[in-house]
């Protein structure tokens, strides 16, 4: 094992933890809300460097970007899950918002499949954003069982940012990874250049 695995380590780690997470919440309910939490902030600090790393080592390739993405998306599926096995009352009585999430999250895949062949892959900023709403969300409904201003914010953050993404993939000319905005997939359909930051893209 080299430093450059280091990447695919983190996005491993993270995979790992989805099922864990599940099968802790399915079998100890209240008694591992805390053990969750921990959980859920190693998660998210894997997927914060794991591209860092990757970048900053010269091997954030496409391959990567895409395992890193579809990680992102069974993880916070199985924190979402495990937020329902432990406050079923909660998650039911948002029921409509969720179901719309959903929804519009099958789209954004349905869409990138229809016209590319692949799935989505955008990372782009709004989504980031709203990853740190799904943490900030699930902190507070897993550990203190609270759904106010936090889960209405990860709620309508994420038809936001997933309308940002819709936009990106019907303004891009070619299936193209990290894109940071639907302004920029116009930039690219319009071949004008720009920078990326080194930090949130490759």
């Amino acid at each position: 094992m080299t430093k450059t695995s280091i990447p695919y380590l983190l996005v491993l780690l993270r995979f790992l933890l989805a099922p864990t997470i599940l099968l802790l919440a399915y079998g100890y309910r209240d008694s591992v809300r805390g053990l969750l939490i921990v959980l859920i902030v190693i998660g998210l600090l894997s997927d914060v460097f794991d591209g860092i790393i990757a970048r900053r080592l010269g091997v954030s390739t496409t391959r990567l970007r895409r395992l890193d993405s579809q990680t992102d998306l069974i993880f916070w599926l199985s924190v979402g899950v495990s937020a329902y096995v432990l406050n079923p009352e909660v998650i039911r009585a948002h029921g409509y918002e969720v179901g719309l999430l959903f929804v519009s999250e099958g789209l954004c895949y349905a869409i990138s499949f229809i016209k590319f062949g692949k799935e989505t892959c955008t990372h782009a900023f709004l989504s980031k954003l709203w990853g740190v709403c799904l943490f900030i969300a699930f902190i507070a409904l897993i550990g203190w069982g609270y759904a106010g201003v936090t889960f209405a914010l990860a709620i309508y953050w994420g038809f936001f940012s997933q309308a940002d993404v819709i936009l990106i993939l019907l303004l891009l000319p070619h299936w193209q990874n990290d894109i940071p905005s639907a302004y920029h997939a116009y930039l690219i359909r319009k071949g004008i250049p720009f920078k990326k930051s080194n930090w949130l893209n490759s």
